[in-house]
C-alpha cells in the first residue's frame, strides 16, 4: 500500500507559501502523492490552481484532486482543458478524483442546481474522455489521459466508478466501511467484465503531537459545522497518536487499499515530519 499526503488547503490561516513548503517536504519524505480537497464556499484555494502550483516545485509526486467537485463547474470543456494543462504542466502526474458535493451552498454559489448533480457529473466524465480523445481541446496530455477516480458514499457513486472511472477514491471513514465500499466497487468491475482490477484509494484525518486533540476539534468542528453528528464522528475517528495511525494504516492495507491519503487538520511543518517518521515505522 501506498502513501500520500493532503495539503493543508482547507486548514484556517494556511498561507501559499506554506503550501508550496508542503508539497516540497512530501515529496522528499518519499510520500507517493499530494492531494487536495475542494470546496467553493469555504477559505481554501482551489484545486487545480494549487497542483499546478505544486507541480512547478516538485518533479516525482502523483498529484490529485481528492476530490474535485465537478458537477458545479458548468463548463466541461473548460474543466477538461485546466486538467489536460495540470497533467501536462507536471510530466503526467495528475490523478483527476472526482465527486458531486454535499453541500448544497457551494451550488449556490456558483448558480449550479444540486439535485441533479449525479446526472450531471456521468455526462461531464463521458465529455470530458471525448474531450482529451479528440485534440481540439489541448493540450495533448503526456502518456496518456489524466487517471479518474470517482468519489463518494451513494451506490450511484460506486456505479459511477465502474462506468467513468480508472478506481475509487473513498470518502474518510473507518477501514470497515472502506472495505465495504471497495468490495462493492471489485464486485461491480468484474460484472461489468472490464479488464484488471479498479485501484482504490483511501483517506483518512490526523493530527499528531501534545495538542493533536486540539488540532482536530478545532478543525473537523469547523469544517463539519454544518454536518451535526457527523461532526462528531469525524472528531472522533481521526488519527490522533502514532500507535492509531499506524493501526489503522494495517487495517487499510488489508481491506486491500491501494493507497491511503492522510489528511491534516493542522498546517505546521511538524505535522508533515510526525507523519513521515510514523509511516517509516510502520513499514
Amino acid at each position: 500500500m501506498e502513501y500520500g499526503v493532503a495539503l493543508p488547503t482547507m486548514v484556517r490561516g494556511v498561507q501559499g507559501r506554506d503550501l508550496l513548503d508542503w508539497a516540497r517536504r512530501a515529496e522528499t519524505a518519499g510520500l507517493a502523492d499530494l492531494a487536495v480537497l475542494d470546496r467553493l464556499v469555504y477559505g481554501n484555494d482551489e484545486p487545480l490552481v494549487t497542483l499546478a502550483a505544486a507541480a512547478a516545485v516538485t518533479e516525482r509526486i502523483r498529484l490529485t484532486t481528492g476530490i474535485l467537485i465537478a458537477p458545479y463547474r458548468g463548463n466541461t470543456a473548460l474543466v477538461a482543458k485546466q486538467a489536460a494543462s495540470v497533467h501536462h504542466l507536471s510530466g503526467g502526474r495528475l490523478t483527476l478524483g472526482v465527486a458531486v458535493g454535499a453541500r448544497p451552498d457551494d451550488y449556490a454559489a456558483s448558480g449550479a442546481e444540486f439535485g441533479d448533480r449525479g446526472r450531471r457529473l456521468d455526462t461531464m466524465l463521458a465529455e470530458m474522455r471525448k474531450i482529451w480523445a479528440g485534440g481540439d481541446i489541448g493540450p495533448e496530455p503526456p502518456g496518456g489521459d489524466p487517471e479518474i477516480l470517482v468519489g463518494g458514499r451513494a451506490p450511484g457513486a460506486l456505479r459511477r466508478a465502474v462506468a467513468h472511472g480508472d478506481g475509487y477514491f473513498a470518502a474518510a471513514g473507518p477501514p470497515q466501511t472502506f472495505a465495504e465500499r471497495a468490495g462493492d466497487v471489485r464486485r461491480r468491475w468484474q460484472e461489468a467484465g472490464r479488464p484488471g482490477a479498479p485501484r482504490v484509494v483511501a483517506q483518512a484525518y490526523y493530527a499528531l503531537g501534545p495538542d493533536a486533540d486540539a488540532h482536530v476539534r478545532e478543525h473537523l468542528g469547523d469544517y463539519y459545522s454544518f454536518a451535526g453528528r457527523l461532526a462528531e464522528m469525524m472528531i472522533k475517528g481521526a488519527l490522533t497518536t502514532p500507535e492509531r495511525l499506524r493501526e489503522a494504516a494495517r487495517a487499510f492495507a488489508d481491506a486491500g487499499c491501494d493507497e491511503l491519503v492522510l489528511v491534516p487538520c493542522a498546517a505546521g511543518q511538524e505535522q508533515l515530519d510526525l507523519l513521515a517518521e510514523t509511516l517509516r515505522e510502520a513499514v
